[in-house]
């Protein structure tokens, strides 16, 4: 096995733990939210101009399974559907205080369980990861077409 290939392995096998933990940190929840409709809060977090049709790109689902999860989440008390003051036809999709607390202590017990488990590592290894994560996320980001520098200074 060639060391792009290990080292792939390893990374696999990290990620499936770091999710077991995160969703360990979810399942303590209470109540717990599913994940599907934790993912449309943490979108419309991401976006404040959210509305169904931007969400339902986002899923990669039809507007119709969006609106149903939207159903849930608003008779929850944790999304608002306010028209948009620009175009009165579309509807903005707004988090409720309920679920930026919620989305909060989420964050606060993701962090709290990610750093249970770090606290078990020995320093020189969590200075080894940190540079390895951020090597990792530099090597990931999606390079500038050529001449985009360009064309946005014209």
């Amino acid at each position: 096995m060639d060391r792009a290939t290990e080292i792939a392995e390893a990374v696999e096998s990290s990620v499936e733990a770091l999710v077991a933990v995160l969703e360990r940190a979810r399942l303590a929840q209470q109540p717990p939210v599913p994940p599907a409709q934790l993912r449309v809060l943490t979108i419309v977090a991401g976006n404040r101009h959210t509305n169904m049709s931007r969400l339902a790109e986002a899923l990669d689902v039809v507007p119709s399974s969006a609106s149903r999860l939207c159903d849930r989440l608003e008779a929850t008390g944790l999304l608002r559907r306010v028209a948009d003051p620009r175009d009165r036809r579309e509807v903005r999709l707004l988090l409720t205080s309920a679920s930026r607390r919620l989305l909060a202590d989420l964050r606060e017990r993701r962090r709290a369980a990610l750093a249970d488990v770090l606290g078990r590592m020995p320093a020189a290894a969590q200075q080894d990861l940190l540079r390895a994560l951020q090597a990792f996320e530099g090597a990931a980001a999606v390079p500038e077409a050529p001449g985009s520098q360009a064309r946005q200074s014209a």
